[in-house]
């Protein structure tokens, strides 16, 4: 009893008091350590005990055991008790085969749990969504194949069908699954449900993912959660902070909510920052502006809204500093060009043992570029590579190339993109360009932006950098010919915003946007004449500023 609701404390105590235990009473035991699933070692000693002690084992015994060292990661140990389940004559139980076969996907030994399922010679629901979940490569031709053994799917099937749907990108069997869901009414399942909304926001289809939750006929914390990381990850902050918003009016939020929307609100210059603001009292409230997911997206926000202060005072809050929070106080001053801070912080987490992740790698090359410190950012970068064994994304190549061509070492960003695996990808060669056109490398740039053009033929980026540079050299002629490029090709440069801060936080959700010779604004008139007089104002100061250095 004790044991099924979790108290193991008050089980051991009762099950130590037992003058006669019975394999009944120890598999009971044995299995309420594996189902909490921290207490995989107690599983072990308690099996190591029961054998010692001469127990006639069963199948219960077996799977208790084994899960707990799949728990523990203990491969050695799991090899030898699926060998005594040979022995003992259970090695073809299907309970035991299932155990084997996720203790094997654990412990990283997937061949071996291929070799289990292949030679069971009985399957049930369990042995096919365990192995589904394992070969998400081949997920759909194991669902079809179940289905073809008469097999009845529940809804962990469909999770992790769906799942691996959404790894693969498989966007047309994701169609055929959902139509399949709704026909044997699994969609109805609040995990099924739930997957679909992830699925359908990593394959940007937000409309999908709505729909999905708009037909739910309950929602709990779970569902909004998937919806509000779903608009977030798609740039849509606005219907972030919108379905937020509706879901605290329903539900009780958690750390993950909070997670998303603040990350909504640090991407989105068109959300007032007093959202964010909001949102860190209320977790105060809530007593949970230190956990460990919620206080990495406050700094995040806060720093990627320019208020580092807020950054700081938070990461000072937290007692016990996960990497998460780490990595967000130094991409704060990383964002901010402060690389003493960032050097600071980055050495005393190695001296406090925390790992750095990629992330954290990205930003210490970021602030070593931005300060020009290229020897020190090259030792960062294969200390990342050598030393802590992370494989380089585009954005640490583009780092790179970014940090050597700043100091001018243009011929070395040249001879290190050559040398990136798989080929240079556009942030790469983005970065190149930037710096051909820093140091006036006309040469060079004509290469990058013709690799450039021929990558993504309709990325302005690449044309308005090269026209920039032939304008710096006043190659006039040049400048017109990319151009007449840009109007054949119908490339157009994106229009750049700016954000003004205006009205009470319950006014509108968003501030106002505006672009160059904007006349949207139904006061636009009043702007344009303010502009102008602050403009006269300026010219006035730097005048007197001038006059005065003369004297």
């Amino acid at each position: 009893m004790y044991s099924k609701w979790g108290r193991i404390v008050e089980a051991e105590k009762v099950f130590r008091g037992m003058p006669n235990k019975d394999i009944v009473s120890w598999n009971a035991m044995l299995s309420g350590y594996t189902q909490e699933g921290t207490y995989g070692l107690e599983a072990i000693s308690a099996f190591i005990e029961m054998v010692s002690e001469g127990m006639k084992l069963d199948h219960v015994s077996f799977t208790g055991a084994i899960s707990a060292c799949g728990h523990e990661r203990n491969l050695e140990l799991g090899r030898q008790i699926h060998s005594l389940t040979i022995r003992s004559g259970y090695g073809m139980h299907v309970s035991v085969c299932n155990v084997l076969i996720s203790m094997y996907s654990k412990c990283e030994v997937v061949q071996d749990a291929q070799l289990v399922f292949k030679f069971m010679i009985d399957w049930n629901v369990v042995s096919w969504t365990t192995m589904l979940s394992i070969k998400e490569d081949d997920a759909m031709s194991l669902f079809n194949e179940m289905r073809r053994n008469e097999v009845y799917p529940n809804d962990v099937t469909f999770v992790g069908l769906i799942h691996a749907i959404a790894t693969n990108n498989l966007v047309q069997e994701g169609q055929m699954v959902h139509g399949f869901c709704i026909k044997t009414s699994f969609l109805s399942e609040l995990n099924v449900a739930n997957s679909f909304i992830t699925t359908y926001a990593k394959s940007e289809s937000m409309k999908d993912s709505r729909k999905v939750f708009g037909e739910l006929d309950h929602r709990e914390i779970v569902s909004w959660n998937a919806l509000i990381s779903g608009y977030a990850q798609n740039g849509m902050s606005q219907e972030a902070l919108q379905s937020f918003l509706s879901a605290i009016m329903e539900s009780q939020p958690d750390q993950y909510t909070f997670g998303s929307v603040l990350n909504a609100v640090g991407a989105a210059e068109s959300i007032s920052l007093r959202h964010g603001q909001r949102c860190h009292s209320y977790l105060i409230k809530l007593g949970m502006n230190t956990d460990p997911i919620v206080s990495g997206a406050l700094l995040d926000m806060y720093a990627k809204r320019g208020s580092i202060c807020e950054s700081e005072r938070v990461f000072g809050e937290i007692s016990e500093r996960s990497q998460v929070a780490w990595t967000a106080i130094i991409s704060a001053h990383a964002r901010h060009g402060d690389y003493e801070s960032v050097m600071s912080l980055f050495k005393e987490m190695e001296r406090k043992d925390v790992k750095p992740d990629s992330i954290t790698f990205l930003s210490v090359l970021t602030a070593c570029g931005r300060k020009g410190m290229v020897d020190m950012g090259r030792e960062i970068f294969y200390s990342m590579v050598e030393k802590h064994i992370i494989e380089p994304a585009a954005e640490h190549y583009s780092c790179m190339v970014d940090m050597l061509g700043r100091s001018g070492r243009l011929k070395e960003a040249e001879d290190f993109v050559a040398q990136i695996p798989g080929g240079p990808g556009l942030s790469v060669l983005q970065s190149l360009l930037g710096a051909c056109r820093i140091h006036g490398n006309v040469e060079m740039g004509m290469r990058v932006a013709n690799a450039l053009m021929e990558m993504e033929p309709e990325e302005s980026g690449s044309y308005v950098l090269m026209s920039n540079l032939y304008a710096e050299k006043e190659q006039w002629g040049k400048v017109a010919k990319i151009r007449k490029e840009m109007r054949d090709r119908r490339v157009t440069k994106e229009v750049g915003f700016s954000w003004a801060d205006v009205g009470d936080i319950n006014d509108s959700l968003s501030l106002h946007g505006f672009s160059s010779d904007d006349k949207s604004h139904p006061q636009y008139e009043e702007i344009y004449k303010m502009a102008e007089w602050i403009g006269t104002e300026m010219k006035f100061l730097e005048r007197g500023r001038q006059n005065s250095c003369k004297i």
